[in-house]
């Protein structure tokens, strides 16, 4: 495995984590893997992570500030050789878009479900919770790839 897709709706708090997470473990571990994160949705092209995502992942010692939303593109489903959707709606959506290479990231996960939307909870909780799911997850999609 040489690259991978991290893929939410809006690519402002899920697929923004995943990324970061996976740039943390990469880098400690010294693994050569590309990773990137993108939405499935238009609205926060070029919009940072949100506020509670760029808190939860610092408090984690995870630094996504400078990441920006974009949209995934057709280009994207050939460029990289796995593409993760974070939960059943985006794993829909990308296999219209023609997606093969497409795992849901609770695959990897001891849950084996779906990574919530945290805007879905009250306050910061949600954020805390998906950090959790999302680091489980990531950590095993990581570990089989050595």
């Amino acid at each position: 495995m040489k690259s991978i897709l991290f893929v939410c709706l809006g690519n402002i708090c899920r697929s923004p984590l995943a990324q970061g997470i996976a740039e943390k473990i990469i880098n400690e571990e010294g693994l050569d893997i590309r990773v990137d994160s993108a939405g499935t949705g238009n609205w926060h092209i070029g919009e940072a992570p949100c506020e509670h995502s760029i808190k939860v992942a610092a408090l984690n010692s995870v630094d996504i500030s400078a990441q920006r939303g974009r949209q995934v593109e057709a280009a994207d489903l050939e460029a990289f050789d796995l593409i993760i959707a974070l939960d059943q709606s985006n794993y829909e959506n990308l296999k219209k878009m023609g997606a093969e290479n497409l795992v849901k990231l609770g695959h990897f996960g001891h849950f084996n479900e779906d990574v919530p939307d945290p805007f879905f909870f009250e306050g910061f909780e949600g954020f805390d919770k998906v950090f959790s799911m999302i680091e489980s997850c990531v950590t095993e999609l990581l570990k089989e790839q050595k």
